[in-house]
């Protein structure tokens, strides 16, 4: 079993930009089968300084919230809150992706916990939302593990690989945090 407490979570930086290439160059066909490709512009360096960048100024503005999960300095994935909707509603919406070789071994469980102390403790959210396809089992019982519950179903809501394929929608709320 690893040791997850080794775990962090930090905000891309342009020092990262040589080893998030190559995060993503090293996983990018195994998350095209599970999530919409990114364009293959995306897979060179001044793309990536690029989405770096950004991220930089999202996070500024309170826009989205991006971070790099690392062990021991090393990059096993990503996770994020976009669409950061303020006032009234103070929501984001997840994602996250763990690399291959990473897989099945509880990262993405405790990525997503660091996230929500994250989310419902410093940046004073009160809900999150995500979104996984049925066939994805592991982000399923990721979201399930970390408390989020299953609002609803939309049938036939993604064009994906050449197929219509339905989504699951997720939400935790900062008061769950004791009740799952």
């Amino acid at each position: 079993m690893p040791d997850l407490t080794r775990l962090q979570l930090l905000p891309p930086s342009s020092a990262d930009l040589p080893a998030l290439l190559a995060f993503e160059l090293e996983n990018r066909a195994y998350f095209e089968n599970w999530v919409t490709a990114r364009a293959p512009s995306y897979y060179g360096k001044e793309a990536i300084a690029a989405a770096i960048e950004q991220a930089q100024r999202e996070r500024q503005q309170d826009q989205a919230y991006q971070y790099l999960a690392k062990l021991d300095g090393q990059i096993i994935g990503r996770v994020n809150l976009t669409a950061v909707t303020r006032p009234y509603f103070n929501k984001a919406v997840l994602g996250y992706r763990i690399g291959e070789r990473f897989g099945g071994r509880g990262y993405a469980t405790r990525v997503v916990a660091l996230l929500l102390e994250e989310a419902f403790g410093p940046l004073d959210l009160w809900r999150l939302e995500a979104t996984a396809r049925p066939q994805n089992l592991g982000s399923v019982a990721v979201m399930q593990r970390n408390g989020f519950h299953q609002y609803g179903r939309s049938e036939k809501a993604m064009f994906f690989q050449d197929a219509w394929s339905d989504l699951l929608y997720f939400e935790r709320r900062k008061d769950d945090a004791g009740t799952r």
